[in-house]
């Protein structure tokens, strides 16, 4: 991936509905409220609690640092001027697999297709700056990521045995998936 010339502390990517913007302090309280979510705490590893601390962390050092390392963009989901969510792409330069995308939304930004629209959206950045291939990985029982995973574009490869690390010290499965240069 070439980010000769890209900002990666200030890059916003937009989709047809959707702002993928860096974080402001502004966002905290919306980051808050949304992994206080059952089912962003179920599938994302946050911290729970999760704390307005925590959230101030992400936003305000966490997210800025990967950018400015030139590792990743955490980004904020934006509808119609709302943080909706959280997204990004990670591990820039870093794995074999090429960029990883993830994502949550919070709850009144699901069933709108916001996370197909944005993974798509991620996919065709990272793409056309010449990654080789972009992925993500999503709990084998987690139907819904995997169906937004097949709605962005992205093939399902196989399943990643033992690679989730869950709170309680167990291990999960993940499905792996994929999109390639015109896929």
């Amino acid at each position: 991936m070439d980010l000769s010339g890209i900002d990666l502390t200030t890059e916003v990517v937009r989709s047809e509905r959707l702002v993928l913007r860096p974080f402001t302090t502004d966002d905290v309280e919306a980051v808050f409220a949304g992994c206080q979510d059952p089912e962003v705490q179920r599938w994302i590893n946050i911290p729970v609690p999760y704390t307005r601390e925590h959230a101030h962390s992400y936003v305000a050092e966490e997210a800025p640092a990967e950018r400015l390392a030139g590792t990743g963009t955490d980004l904020a989901v934006e509808a119609d001027g709302v943080v909706v969510g959280s997204t990004g792409v990670h591990r820039i330069g870093q794995h074999p697999m090429g960029p990883e995308i993830g994502y949550w939304i919070a709850p009144a930004g699901r069933g709108k297709g916001y996370a197909a629209e944005l993974t798509h959206a991620l996919a065709e950045w990272a793409l056309g700056l010449g990654a080789h291939r972009v992925y993500l990985v999503a709990d084998v029982r987690n139907a819904g990521s995997q169906q937004v995973a097949r709605r962005a574009g992205f093939a399902q490869e196989g399943v990643l045995r033992s690679y989730l690390a869950y709170r309680d010290g167990s291990r999960g499965d993940a499905a792996l998936f994929s999109r390639l240069p015109g896929d």
